[in-house]
Parts: structure tokens; C-alpha cells; sequence
């Protein structure tokens, strides 16, 4: 039986009526987004009509799932809320602290011995506070979530940009900061703008070498790391029908990269076969009696264009695999071309490593293809080029993989299967040699590959695939090949051609793991003591952000302009930084130290004003700080593209930075700033950028009359006495100026005045 039966079917005793009202408020048939936004409206029933990508809407998700990195300071932050339990069914998973270095056993052991003061608090504060806890080693929260969680119709936010995975069982389920996550573990209600709508039209079917990946892959390359801000991404057609569940969750989950809110598919047979095969035959028969609620309208689906605001177009028949990178998701390559742009853009020809697995690709179909591919090495008498490794997605997938003898397969090629953890993927790989920086390729089938995520080395250029196609590149070693053409010379010196993969959707002998990994909470947990020791280097109580003084801000220094793509990676990294992930003083040293300086084109180098020597960004920051001086950041287009972590928002409000002026952001980050208490602003004229010099001061001349749709004028007094006047926009609405007003949402909520 499913987790949380009872709330599942409550949502499906609702959602008939609900979506039947919206229908007739709108006036038309709608997308599956449509029904699921609708029906989970906060104040039940739908009322009016809402205006995509203008209004602020409050929603009610069913449920919460934390990662342990960010499941750190959302909790600590939960615990200052007030309340004795989550109003909401809440999960916390341990996959970000575990790294990859020797195998699974040994990797997963030392997670446990180094980090036991985290997962020792995570799970002591999951049963005091009623959230269902996954033990390091369960597994990748986006695998689990899909084993167990995820429902057709279902909307939940997690605190992770890859929550979006569970699309793939007809949910929208979005990534969101921790203060987010705080509001609905609160009870209160969850604001988003609502989404424009892109449809995505699969017509054909998949075959041979093409995965479900190389949709998402090729959607990257139309839409760009930018294309899908601001809306859901819905696909639909005989393509998305013919798909498996877990690899419409891998389309899913990379919708991130195109900083889509999220992504969805109607529930069909796929999701009914995968939700049986998984223990949930129940939430399946529930399914079924609202089906015809649980996708769009057909109307919709016949006539796109008229219920979209986008329409994409792609024959699967048609599709090649792909290869994207290096250093962004969107540069997307046929594998007919890599030879060609490999070449021509001088890239490395030699693949180091190939990597599958991560939450991205990492089912049970993922891995059997790439087994299929791996038993070929030995039946056709071939041997790895390259160093390979497997990250399963849960001790489900693993346990039952070992069972079918895919592991027995992979080691006997002398590949390397990591712990059922995020590793590699987050940049939690001790890659040997890593730290010489020496130029190099790997391939993966992970989601990002922007400089330094996977190893920590500026100069590893990493291409995202296919598990099939990054397995069949690690056989051959070399970009430049192409399975679907190319043959390799065998250790008896013979022309050998790669068949194509092959795999099932699903175990015919079921899925099967002795003990999956879970701790259910305690029933009443008021008697559960957390203890944070004051001298930890893990973890650090918070205190409250002071609210805002009512005054213009006024002698604000530049701390850094930053230029070009400024991730969340770049503003807050992952890789060794994630042990401090809870202690908000320590990580902020690594506060923008990715960011690259405009003025002198260099990675954590800012000019001290008040000393006039360059230093560390964090430096700088605590030195400004310290003399009670405030400090703003400046940067380019989609600044806080990437990950969910609200720490990149965290960090420089606990620094002093008092707002972040930038030409556009990602949609998660410009929320993280927003519930921080701090100015996430946008040029009016983007040419502006140009005119930021690295010795201004900064005055905001009309703060004290801040209010929603009002530009803000910031004064830049440059260090000749010149000035210019910058016109700011922002999205903040009354409710979010509250948050700045109050110092945080937070603040609000353990005031009751939220």
C-alpha cells in the first residue's frame, strides 16, 4: 500500500468538482497544469480566473521533500516556526553528504562516520516533528520520491530544483528554497506567479540508441538554460504515451535546466504499470476512476496552439541522440555532429571517465539498457576505454539490479557502482588527480555540467547523454565515436559493431530491496530532544535577520559585478562546502567565491573599498560588515541559475549584502532572496550594467516608498564624483514587501503573522 493513501484519495474526491469549476470559469478545456493548479487552490474551490505569469496565486501542495544539504537549514529554520508538527506529509532523504570515491561499501561508511552529527540531527528532528526519514544509503530523493511518493494529479514543492522528477507520474512537483518548504510544514499557504504554459508535442516513438533523455536534451537546445523560465513545460502526444513512466520523470527531471517551474505528463498506462509495479496498486485504482482528470483535455491536446502559450514539435522517429555541453545543459549536439564540433572546437577527443546513474537516470530500465551494452564488452570481446562508474538512484533500484545480475556485469568489465547517493552528480566526487586542473572530457548522464560541478576542475569538460550513449563512450573512449555508425577494433584485432541497447521497463520478477531504508517518525514526538552543541562545525543555530529600519539605504558599497553566467554553483558551491550546508557562518566563506569579477575577469578577487586591496568575496564581505557598511551585488542575465539551494541567498544576507541587482534571475533564487528579507532587483535598461564602476557607492533615494509595480532609483556615485541614476524594477508584491519589511518571511511566521 501507497504512503499516505488517505490524503491521495481526499485529493481525488476534490479534484472532479474543482476542475469542473475552473473549466467553466475559464471558459475553454484546459492542460493538465491547469487542473492540477486549480484543484489546489488554498482556498479550495476555484473563484476567478488567473492571468499566466502575472498573478500571484496561493496554493496548498500535498506534501514536502527535503535532501539532507538543504534539509538542514529548512529545518532549522521549521524550528524556530513554532509548531509541534508538519501540517503536511514531510520527507527528508540523506543522498547529498555521501561521496564518491572507492565503491559503494566503503563510501557509504565513511558518509556515515564524518557526518553523523547531521544525519544524527536530521533524523532526530524528522521524529520529533512527524517527517518520514531515508536513511543515508536509501537513496536519491527524486528515485525515492517516485517509488513512493509521487501521484498522478498530486502537486508538491521540495527543496531540491530536481523535484521536478515527479512529473513523470503526472504531479507537478517544483523546487523551491527552504522558507518555502517552512511556509507549507507551517500550514500556511505556498505563493507562486502563476506559470505561462509550453506544450511539447512527441509525435513517433523512441528506438535503438535514442533515450528519453535526448528529448529534454534536444528541448534544451530550442528553449536554452533561460527558455522555460516563468512556465510549466506540459508534453503530450502518441510520443509521450508510448514513453515509460521513469523515462518521462528523466524528461522531467532536466526541465530544471531550462529554468522551467516544472514539468508534467498525463497519466496514462506507463504511470498505472509503474505505480503496480511499485507496491501501489491502490493510488493506481484510484487513478483510474478520475483519469479523464489526471491529463488534458482532449481538445487541448488536438489543438495546442490555441490553449498554449508556446508550442514545441518533435518526431521521435526523428530524433538523434544527443550530447550536450560542454559547460551548460542548452549546447546541444547530435552524436552525427560531435566528431565534427569536437574537432572544431579543439575539445578533447579522449573520454576520461563516463558516469550513469544520479537522480537524473537512474531506473531500472536506465540501468539495464547500459547492462545490455556492458555485456557486449565481454560477449564481443572488447574492453573499457575509459574509467566507468553506476550510481543507483535507490537501494530498490540497487538491490534489485543485483539481483538480475547487472552488477555482477558492470564489475566484470572493471566499472566502479558508487553508494545509492547524489556523488559525482553534486560535485561529491574525490576524482583522483582532480586538483592537477588538466584539461580533459568526461561524459555522464547526469543533468549539469557547468565548470567545476562534477570534480571541482575548472577545465573538465563534461557532456551530458544517454546512459546508452555515455556507456557506448566509455567503451570506445573517444568523442569522435558514434555508435550508431562506427564500428571498434576488438583484443583479437576484429571490426566489431556495438548492437543496439535493449532493457526492460520494469522488473518481470518485481522490484525487491530487504530493507529500503526508511524511518517512519515517532507518533508523538514532543518528548524528542535536538541538541546542537554550541562549538559544532556542522551545524549553528540560527538567529533572526534584523527587520528593516524603515530608512533609504544609503553608502552601500559594490561588492562585486559579477560577469557572465553566475549559477547558484558559482554563488554557493556544493562539493566540499556541502558539510556546512547547517552552520551558516562556515559556508559563508564560500560566499560568490565562483563569481567572476567584472573589473579584472578573476574568480573570488573584489576590490575593499575601504582598504583599497582585493580580496576574497567573503573578505570583503565581513569587512564591510563588520564596520556596519552595506554592500550590493550587480550581475548578468539568468542570475541564480541552477540548484534550489536557498544558501546562495542566505549567505550574503548574513554578510551584509542588502540587495542583488542583476539584468534577469532564475525563478527560484529571485524567490530565496525574497523570503530572506532582501532586494532582488532587475535593470529597467539592461545597457545600465555598463555603467556600474568597481569604486561606486550606492544610495536608494526612494526605498522608504517601496510598493508593489514602483521602480526603485538607485544613485551610483562613482569614485570621480560623477553619478548616474538607475531605474530598478522588481516583482514584489504586498505580501512579499512584508517579508523585507520584517527582516524574513520567517520573522513573519514565528511572529503568527504570517
Amino acid at each position: 500500500m501507497a504512503f499516505d493513501i488517505d490524503m491521495i484519495q481526499k485529493v481525488y474526491a476534490t479534484i472532479t468538482e474543482r476542475v469542473n469549476k475552473a473549466r467553466e470559469l475559464v471558459g475553454h478545456p484546459l492542460t493538465l497544469s491547469e487542473k492540477i493548479l486549480y484543484s489546489h487552490l488554498w482556498d479550495g474551490n476555484p473563484n476567478q480566473v488567473f492571468k499566466r505569469g502575472t498573478d500571484y496565486v496561493d496554493f496548498a501542495p500535498d506534501r514536502v521533500a527535503c535532501q539532507d544539504a538543504t534539509a538542514q537549514m529548512a529545518l532549522l529554520q521549521f524550528m524556530h516556526a513554532g509548531k509541534s508538527k508538519v501540517a503536511v506529509p514531510t520527507t527528508v532523504h540523506c543522498d547529498h553528504l555521501i561521496q564518491a570515491k572507492v565503491d559503494a561499501k566503503t563510501d557509504l561508511a565513511r558518509a556515515k562516520s564524518q557526518s553523523s552529527e547531521v544525519f544524527d540531527f536530521l533524523s532526530s528532528v524528522s521524529n520529533k516533528y512527524g517527517i518520514g526519514f531515508w536513511k543515508p544509503g536509501a537513496g536519491i530523493i527524486h528515485q525515492v520520491v517516485l517509488e513512493n511518493y509521487a501521484f498522478p494529479g498530486g502537486m508538491m514543492i521540495g527543496t531540491d530544483s530536481h523535484t521536478v522528477n515527479a512529473g513523470g507520474l503526472g504531479m507537478l512537483a517544483i523546487g523551491v528554497g527552504g522558507a518555502d518548504a517552512v511556509d507549507v510544514m507551517s500550514g500556511m499557504a505556498w505563493e507562486l506567479k502563476f506559470p505561462k504554459l509550453i506544450g511539447v508535442k512527441l509525435t513517433g516513438k523512441l528506438s535503438g540508441w535514442t533515450a528519453p533523455k535526448d528529448v529534454i536534451l534536444k528541448v534544451a537546445g530550442i528553449l536554452t538554460v533561460k527558455g522555460g523560465t516563468g512556465a510549466i513545460v506540459e508534453y503530450f502526444g502518441e510520443g509521450a504515451t508510448s514513453m515509460s513512466c521513469t523515462g518521462k520523470g528523466t524528461i522531467c527531471n532536466m526541465g530544471a535546466e531550462i529554468g522551467a517551474t516544472t514539468s508534467t505528463f498525463g497519466y496514462d498506462a506507463s504511470m498505472a504499470r509503474y505505480l503496480r509495479s511499485t507496491n501501489r496498486a491502490d493510488v493506481a485504482d484510484a487513478a483510474d476512476k478520475v483519469a479523464d482528470y489526471l491529463t488534458g483535455d482532449a481538445d487541448v491536446y488536438a489543438n495546442p496552439e490555441k490553449y498554449f502559450d508556446q508550442v514545441i514539435e518533435i518526431n521521435l522517429s526523428e530524433l538523434e541522440p544527443h550530447l550536450n555541453g560542454p559547460f551548460t545543459p542548452d549546447l546541444a549536439t547530435p552524436i552525427s555532429k560531435m566528431k565534427e564540433e569536437a574537432i572544431k572546437n579543439n575539445w578533447p577527443l579522449k573520454i576520461q571517465v563516463g558516469l550513469i546513474g544520479s537522480c537524473t537516470n537512474s531506473s531500472y530500465e536506465d540501468i539495464s539498457r547500459a547492462a545490455s551494452l556492458a555485456k557486449q564488452v565481454l560477449d564481443k570481446k572488447l574492453k573499457l576505454k575509459s574509467q566507468f562508474t553506476i550510481t543507483p538512484g535507490s537501494e530498490v533500484v540497487r538491490s534489485t539490479i543485483e539481483r538480475d545480475g547487472f552488477i555482477d556485469t558492470f564489475n566484470t568489465i572493471g566499472a566502479t557502482v558508487f553508494a545509492n547517493a547524489c556523488g559525482p552528480c553534486i560535485g561529491m566526487w574525490d576524482r583522483e588527480g582532480a586538483e592537477k586542473e588538466e584539461r580533459n572530457t568526461i561524459v555522464h548522464s547526469f543533468n549539469r555540467n557547468f565548470s567545476k560541478r562534477a570534480d571541482g576542475n575548472p577545465n573538465t569538460l563534461a557532456f551530458v547523454g544517454s546512459p546508452e550513449l555515455v556507456t557506448a563512450m566509455a567503451i570506445a573512449g573517444d568523442l569522435s565515436f558514434n555508435p550508431l555508425t562506427d564500428k571498434l577494433i576488438n583484443e583479437d584485432g576484429v571490426e566489431v559493431m556495438l548492437d543496439e541497447p535493449t532493457g526492460d521497463e520494469l522488473p518481470t520478477k518485481g522490484f525487491y530491496a530487504e530493507d529500503p531504508g526508511f524511518q517512519a517518525p515517532a507518533e508523538d514526538g514532543s518528548g524528542v530532544k535536538i541538541v546542537v552543541s554550541e562549538t559544532s562545525e556542522r551545524l549553528q543555530l540560527l538567529a533572526p535577520f534584523s527587520p528593516w529600519d524603515g530608512k533609504n539605504i544609503m553608502g552601500a558599497k559594490l561588492l562585486i559585478k559579477a560577469f557572465g553566467k553566475c549559477t547558484t554553483d558559482h554563488i554557493s558551491m556544493a562539493g566540499p562546502w556541502l558539510r556546512f550546508r547547517g552552520h551558516l557562518d562556515a559556508i559563508s566563506n564560500n560566499m560568490l567565491i565562483g563569481a567572476i569579477n567584472a573589473f579584472n575577469q578573476k574568480a573570488n578577487s573584489v576590490k575593499n573599498q575601504l582598504t583599497g586591496l582585493y580580496d576574497a568575496v567573503p573578505a570583503v564581505a565581513r569587512v564591510y560588515k563588520a564596520a556596519g557598511v552595506p554592500s550590493i551585488v550587480v550581475g548578468d542575465h539568468n542570475y541564480g541559475e541552477g540548484s534550489s539551494r536557498e544558501h546562495a541567498a542566505m549567505e550574503p544576507r548574513f554578510l551584509g549584502v542588502k540587495a542583488v541587482l542583476v539584468k534577469s534571475f532564475a525563478r527560484i533564487h529571485e524567490t530565496n532572496l525574497k523570503k530572506q528579507g532582501m532586494l532582488g532587483l532587475t535593470f529597467a535598461n539592461e545597457a545600465d550594467y555598463d555603467k556600474i564602476q568597481e569604486n561606486d557607492t550606492i544610495n536608494f533615494i526612494d526605498l522608504v516608498d517601496f510598493a508593489p509595480s514602483k521602480p526603485l532609483s538607485l544613485e551610483f556615485v562613482h569614485e570621480d564624483g560623477s553619478k548616474d541614476i538607475i531605474m530598478a524594477n522588481h516583482t514584489y508584491n504586498a505580501g512579499q514587501i512584508g517579508w523585507f519589511v520584517a527582516g524574513s518571511a520567517l520573522n513573519l511566521i514565528a511572529a503568527g503573522k504570517a
